[in-house]
């Protein structure tokens, strides 16, 4: 099965809720290709970024974003783990910790207790290339303006909101990515 093959399960309906999350993980997965073009010294999976990158936010009907479209009941910081929830069930493990760990820049296990977040008390900080590099790329695309690609500085003055560290991964990425 194509792991995209999920998002029709979810979504049945054309409406304008998928239609926000199809146009926005297009964008995240296209800004990944790119960016894994420009580095083929990375030796980044381009099919797995795309497969990823298309599944990251499949979670967020689950949640209560009513600007978005999405009528659930869990808080928007729930829709990574829920996500990852259904893609793991479907037998995509890989494609799961995409979706778990590409809320803000990360969220580390410290973070989820200090700040007492409503989602399960693990490490959610993107590991491999590909889970970075789809975290990354998911910054510079809001749900809200679809038509709009973020700047960098844009993209930086977001996650600053969240702490100092997922702005100096942030950082990071912009060094090996950009």
């Amino acid at each position: 099965m194509n792991p995209i093959e999920l998002i029709p399960t979810y979504y049945p309906v054309d409406n304008e809720l998928k239609n926000i999350l199809l146009t926005h993980s297009e964008s995240v997965a296209q800004k990944s290709i790119e960016i894994a073009d420009r580095h083929p010294e990375l030796k980044l999976d381009t099919t797995f970024l795309y497969e990823a990158a298309m599944l990251h936010d499949i979670g967020i009907f689950l949640t209560d974003a009513k600007g978005i479209y999405c009528l659930g009941t869990h808080p928007y910081i729930c829709h990574g783990y829920l996500g990852a929830d259904l893609v793991r069930r479907a037998g995509f493990p890989r494609h799961a910790r995409v979706c778990e760990r590409h809320t803000g820049a990360g969220i580390s296990l410290k973070q989820i207790v200090e700040q007492n977040l409503p989602i399960p008390h693990r490490e959610m900080i993107p590991e491999s290339l590909e889970e970075q590099l789809i975290c990354f790329a998911d910054k510079f695309f809001s749900k809200t303006h679809l038509d709009r690609e973020k700047s960098p500085e844009a993209a930086r003055k977001s996650i600053a909101k969240y702490g100092e560290e997922g702005l100096e991964r942030f950082d990071r990425w912009c060094e090996l990515f950009l």
